[in-house]
């Protein structure tokens, strides 16, 4: 392996994969300061704030490997220590000081507006104006200070600090812009000289160029539209909550497909209610299809993009009826309804309807140990056995109850046998109940504990 350096050379880049594919792959590393795609070559080069950043990343990415839209890429230190090449925004011009940041947010959970980045900003001077639009490096902001020695404070103390606890990173370079023109002032753009611009946008074409898409703003009511950046930020409190303001490590919170292909399934065990009850574990489900020419394949639509970058971080390499499964995002960005695909959208079985949060919580790959819950009060340890035997060896079981209420834990041999009873026996009857069942992140059961 070449000695480390903070730039990564990616190989096996194909022109499907787009700059935004490449920064979701390594954002939860670090920051990533520079990305140049070298199209002829399906290449690409990376450059992280610093080493440690790269290293994690490559190290991460040797025991797992990185796709792209289906696609393998392999990832190497690059023989360059530095990027000279301008960053691709061609608005930020690096170390030389001017009054004018270009600012770019990683690990976007909440949703940014002009207020809340003139609440961050205006300690270190007077803001005179800020523009903010959405970029292929993610969402970023022009913010236009009174004194280039306050553009200098600000980014001496905030760069690389999160907005929010463990989200929300800035990355702050200089702009080579002179002067920022804004037309309106809203949520997306505001001159704080002059209040009595209207807050309207007429067209799109008023725009200023270079500003990119000044359109494309996160926001939580337009949930669902296009032009928002990741429908997931409806859930921003209730992942917020169940992570502690951070994220599970390797998942960074951007991604915005919601279908994900999932491959080498056994064709003779496998349905969609099976595939349902395992990926309903880490979101809702709109609709699952098989594929009648590939009957090893299906097609999983999620929620929304969050929920899709859980189960393929989660499933990837599960085992399930003797095959490994693939787990990666489609290129199809959503199902189309058809008479071969199962509707999920309207189920009372999707999970993240109620308790979002701790659902979110639960979230795990699959474990050796089921958590069964909505038992039937007079429900017998041997019942259980008997309900689950069939699927593996089953090493050990604790029936309790919790506020009133029967649970179960069982626990299998291995963890392919306690999947096999999930998908299978997940909404199953029992005695009458409609059982609901859990991967557990218990090791073990105490036999003193409830």
């Amino acid at each position: 392996m070449a000695e480390p350096s903070k730039v990564i050379h990616v190989r096996n880049v194909g022109h499907e994969i787009s700059e935004n594919d490449l920064l979701q792959l390594f954002q939860p590393f670090g920051v990533i300061t520079k990305l140049v795609m070298l199209r002829a070559k399906n290449q690409a080069l990376l450059q992280m704030q610093d080493i440690p950043s790269a290293i994690n990343a490559l190290q991460f990415y040797t025991n797992v490997q990185p796709t792209i839209r289906g696609r393998n890429v392999y990832v190497q230190f690059s023989s360059h220590q530095e990027l000279t090449t301008m960053d691709q925004t061609a608005q930020g011009r690096g170390d030389e000081p001017n009054r004018i940041l270009l600012v770019t947010i990683h690990h976007m959970l909440y949703p940014i507006t002009v207020e809340v980045l003139h609440q961050v900003f205006s300690p270190h001077g007077f803001v005179e104006k800020i523009v903010t639009f959405q970029k292929s490096a993610g969402f970023q902001a022009l913010i236009q200070y009174q004194l280039r020695q306050s553009a200098v404070s600000a980014r001496t103390s905030l760069q690389g600090r999160n907005i929010y606890d463990g989200c929300c990173q800035l990355d702050i370079q200089f702009s080579n812009l002179d002067e920022l023109q804004v037309h309106y002032n809203n949520d997306r753009s505001r001159d704080f000289t002059n209040p009595n611009l209207p807050t309207e946008q007429k067209g799109r074409s008023s725009q200023p160029t270079g500003y990119g898409d000044v359109g494309g703003m996160y926001a939580l009511e337009a949930h669902g539209a296009r032009a928002v950046g990741f429908p997931q930020m409806a859930n921003a409190a209730a992942i917020a909550a169940a992570f502690g303001g951070g994220l599970p490590p390797g998942i960074s919170g951007t991604n915005d497909r919601c279908t994900v292909l999932v491959s080498n399934l056994n064709p003779d065990r496998i349905d969609e209610d099976k595939l349902f009850n395992l990926f309903s574990l880490y979101g809702n489900i709109v609709r699952i299809k098989l594929l009648r020419n590939k009957p090893d394949h299906a097609l999983v639509q999620m929620g929304d993009g969050f929920q899709a970058e859980l189960a393929v971080h989660f499933l990837k390499g599960a085992m399930l009826f003797g095959k490994r499964l693939e787990v990666n995002f489609s290129k199809h960005p959503n199902i189309t309804q058809g008479a071969d695909t199962h509707e999920y959208v309207n189920s009372n079985l999707n999970r993240f309807n109620r308790n979002a949060a701790k659902n979110y919580r639960y979230c795990c790959s699959p474990t050796k140990m089921i958590h069964l819950s909505t038992l039937p009060q007079d429900v017998s340890e041997e019942e259980i056995v008997n309900h689950l035997a069939e699927h593996g060896t089953i090493v050990n079981t604790k029936l309790f109850e919790m506020n009133g209420k029967k649970q179960a834990l069982v626990m299998f041999e291995t963890e392919e046998q306690a999947t096999e009873a999930l998908v299978s026996k997940h909404a199953s009857s029992l005695g009458g109940s409609i059982i609901r069942i859990s991967f557990s992140q218990l090791q073990t059961i105490r036999e003193n504990s409830q």
